[in-house]
């Protein structure tokens, strides 16, 4: 595509000639022209799609030029430059169909983003004036889709391949080369879809200056295919490539890698191992990616340890969610910063999290008598690919914890069940009056007054119940021994807890485990 700039000031055509790199950007720069009169003389000839034109020029100006032009190429477009932010020009600009307007002061990415969106304006008209080109793109695309990002290599006609995607098919027979798939995305020009958009087509078309390959824009990244030739090297490295458009664009541009591979059939397994590399981004602060250092992570922590789940839950019940945003640092940061972390472990990590979460809430709904499928209120755990994996878990915690205060908030019943959802999750640790007291913020005697008249028991008979409930579901399901039981539960006293547990049960622990296990088809521990 072809831009003729067209100033009679020699200072200000020769700066915008020199400041943009108008070939990295897929522009052939035409000599620029020094007055409107010799523009119109050499357009018939040189043929240029974009006009860059000053406004206010001698004898013609901008706006007259872009008529004109009009006249001899009807499809041309025009930009018009101004060192006057008029904006009675504009109007007239605007009547005229002037495709855009820059004050002289703009900066030059903010030219060469104005240029970028006319060229991809008019590519867009010319797929639908040149019907030909638009299917052969189309063909194209649909080619690189299967064959590359699909892997439907027996759907597709190999004959079609050296005619439509020649820098990885080859006509004639190439000799041994190796072969790889890139991912690419950049950020920098706005979270808009539109400037998105236009940034990509900006890179894919610096990509094409810079390496001999072949492209696909999907799904907001470009996909590359390069062939490297047996003894040769390529005619830039990914570094330097992405140091040269992040340059030129203003732009932050990040780059995976897949797995090399000497087969055109195994492209596509090229192209799976740059998407798995590429979901690395949000974890890794890099900008190249290679999937054949990331093949090499064995995977890291996958578990929350039970300490963790305590410490969890006992912010869960504070509602507080400064400490939780702290605890999530805590836990997925050393995560994050091992080497030999991978997406899986990760992600079973925040599963691992979230699990114990849930079952913290069944737990103290449960102890408050407000039970029941609390999953139908909560929104599962989604880990979207791209997503920031702390935010992630951080915002199904504080989902799960805003539900439970939410349903205990208000009125004084709120203090009761504060206190048994409190004893309910420190069981073995200190739960008498006093510590419950100092955690509800009420004197110990009005918690003992208001528990009794909402509870329908004493505080002292609901915390050994909680006790003995705890240790009837431990004897259900485990070996450990009885003295090993009573300690989890708060007795340091086997006898006296012997002697609770069957005042309450009508069974001794072990009569109780060996009918449960009886019941169960187990053989009862020794």
């Amino acid at each position: 595509m072809r831009i003729m700039i067209v100033d009679d000031e020699v200072i200000i055509r020769t700066g915008l000639a020199k400041v943009i790199k108008w070939k990295e950007i897929g522009i052939e720069l035409l000599q620029p022209a020094a007055s409107a009169e010799e523009a119109l003389r050499r357009l018939p000839e040189e043929h240029p799609h974009i006009l860059l034109t000053d406004i206010r020029m001698k004898h013609m100006n901008g706006l007259q030029l872009a008529e004109k032009a009009k006249e001899i190429i009807p499809e041309i477009e025009t930009i018009i430059l101004s060192g006057y932010d008029d904006f009675v020009f504009m109007q007239q600009a605007i009547r005229q169909g002037v495709s855009d307007y820059l004050l002289k002061t703009s900066r030059p990415e903010e030219i060469m983003k104005t240029v970028l969106q006319v060229k991809q304006r008019i590519e867009e008209k010319w797929k639908h004036h040149n019907q030909d080109q638009y299917k052969n793109k189309e063909i194209r695309n649909r080619l690189f889709e299967q064959w590359i990002i699909g892997g439907e290599t027996t759907a597709v006609d190999s004959a079609l391949l050296s005619e439509y995607l020649p820098h990885l098919f080859p006509s004639k027979n190439a000799g041994e080369s190796k072969l790889q798939i890139y991912v690419i995305t950049a950020e920098g020009w706005g979270e808009s879809t539109a400037a998105m958009s236009l940034l990509l087509f900006a890179v894919d078309n610096m990509l094409h200056e810079l390496l001999k390959c072949e492209t696909l824009i999907y799904k907001q990244r470009i996909v590359v295919g390069i062939r490297k030739e047996q003894g040769a090297e390529l005619n830039i490295y990914p570094s330097t490539a992405l140091n040269k458009i992040e340059q030129l664009l203003k732009c932050k541009v990040w780059l995976s890698l897949g797995e090399m591979v000497h087969q055109a059939e195994d492209l596509h397994k090229s192209y799976t191992t740059a998407d798995y590399a590429f979901s690395y981004k949000p974890i890794l602060e890099k900008s190249i990616l290679d999937y054949s250092d990331i093949a090499l992570r064995k995977g890291g922590k996958t578990v929350c340890t039970h300490e963790e789940e305590l410490e969890l839950s006992a912010i869960l019940l504070e509602d507080d969610s400064i400490a939780l945003k702290g605890w999530v640092q805590r836990y997925m940061q050393p995560e994050l910063d091992d080497p030999q972390m991978t997406i899986e472990s990760l992600q079973s990590m925040i599963r691992s999290a979230a699990l114990s979460a849930h079952r913290w809430l069944e737990r103290v709904l449960t102890a408050t008598g407000r039970g029941g499928n609390i999953d139908e209120q909560i929104s599962p755990l989604v880990i979207n690919r791209g997503t920031i994996f702390k935010d992630v878990l951080f915002q199904h915690l504080l989902a799960l914890m805003e539900l439970y205060h939410h349903r205990l908030a208000g009125g004084q019943a709120t203090h009761t069940q504060k206190a048994m959802a409190y004893i309910q999750q420190n069981l073995g640790n200190d739960v008498g009056l006093q510590q419950v007291a100092k955690f509800v913020h009420l004197h110990p005697n009005h918690l003992s007054e208001v528990f009794k008249k909402e509870a329908g028991m004493t505080f002292g008979d609901y915390v050994t119940r909680q006790k003995i409930g705890r240790a009837m579901e431990i004897l259900t399901v485990s070996p450990a021994k009885i003295a090993e039981i009573a300690g989890v539960v708060g007795f340091e006293d086997i006898k006296y807890f012997s002697q609770v547990f069957k005042k309450f049960t009508g069974k001794t622990p072990s009569e109780f485990r060996e009918e449960a296990t009886q019941h169960l088809g187990q053989t009862p521990k020794p």
